[in-house]
């Protein structure tokens, strides 16, 4: 049995994250200063056994050192990040707090402590905007287009550098939208809460011909502990589906006719939906499938089975 920390436990990915692990019989403490995440999410958690929480800011390590006390643990899960990819555009401090300096202070805190192994949420948004080239894990150059991804970029950096010094253990797992319940943000929630406000129309960002890959959130966790189970001293892999991903129109279409079906589609002009959205890329997921692993879903069952769960999520 082991004891794994999960920063960013409260957030979307966290929680289900650790609904898995103390499945399996280990002890989970969930790291979080509430900020994105919520009690709200972790409520299903709150009475299992090996189950702790602790409030702190993952961005700061001496107060994060102080809340964690006396606590040991095993293996480092880094979920903690700004999910809101605009909000990071329009101030960079943001993503500066929340997706690197989380990345400094959570490897300050484990170099006091002895831990060294850690599992990285990254994600796509390192690569950049490559067109329709396939993005494999050894592409380049990596030219991230939105403060988000160039900070997820820095923070796999400094994973390396870390990994060079002193750490033993190193997975990096690099996946695009993924989606599932409970949602906080992304584009499906966007479209119900839009389309709950307004019932007769949905008005979408761009003009519905961005496509991307969508990973369930099961699938995800799925990966994660597949990769992590390997034990390989530095790991780097592209998780996803083995589809080339669906459009932004079949997402639209999707809550509409789930959610409102009378409702009238607006879409708007271009292919980009904000600053810093990669309108469309191929993801391969080669060497990932290469050991054994298989995603369970498609996008667009992903995308079939998330709208449901979000719909329920938000109605109840």
């Amino acid at each position: 049995m082991a004891v794994h920390l999960i920063a960013g436990g409260a957030g979307f990915v966290g929680v289900n994250l650790a609904a898995v692990l103390l499945e399996r019989g280990d002890d989970v403490v969930l790291l979080d200063d509430l900020s994105r995440g919520s009690r709200a999410n972790m409520a299903p958690l709150a009475d299992r056994a090996g189950f702790r929480f602790v409030q702190a800011d993952c961005s700061e390590p001496d107060g994060l050192d102080a809340a964690l006390g006396s606590l040991a643990f095993d293996e480092v899960w880094h979920m903690a990040a700004n999910s809101d990819i605009p909000a990071g555009v329009a101030d960079y401090r943001v993503d500066l707090r929340q997706t690197f300096m989380t990345t400094v202070a959570l490897l300050d805190v484990m170099k006091r402590r002895g831990c060294t192994v850690i599992h990285f949420a990254s994600s796509s948004a390192i690569y950049g905007d490559h067109g329709d080239n396939l993005i494999h894990e050894d592409i380049g150059p990596l030219q991230p287009i939105s403060n988000y991804g160039a900070m997820k970029l820095a923070s796999e950096a400094q994973l390396r550098a870390a990994k060079e010094a002193w750490l033993e253990r190193v997975s990096i797992f690099r996946f695009p939208n993924v989606i599932g319940v409970p949602a906080t943000h992304g584009v499906i929630l966007d479209f119900i809460r839009k389309l709950a406000a307004t019932p007769d129309r949905l008005e979408v960002l761009g003009n519905g011909t961005q496509q991307k890959a969508y990973l369930h959130v099961s699938d995800l966790v799925a990966g994660m502990l597949h990769i992590a189970d390997r034990r390989e001293p530095y790991a780097v892999y592209n998780i996803g589906p083995t589809d080339d991903g669906v459009t932004v129109r079949f997402i639209a279409e999707t809550v509409r006719n789930q959610f409102r079906p009378a409702a009238a589609i607006q879409f708007g002009e271009g292919n980009r939906g904000w600053v810093g959205d990669v309108p469309r890329f191929a993801y391969s997921v080669e060497r990932l499938l290469a050991t054994g692993w298989q995603p369970r879903l498609s996008s667009g069952e992903a995308v079939l089975k998330a709208v449901a769960e979000i719909i329920a999520q938000e109605i109840r």
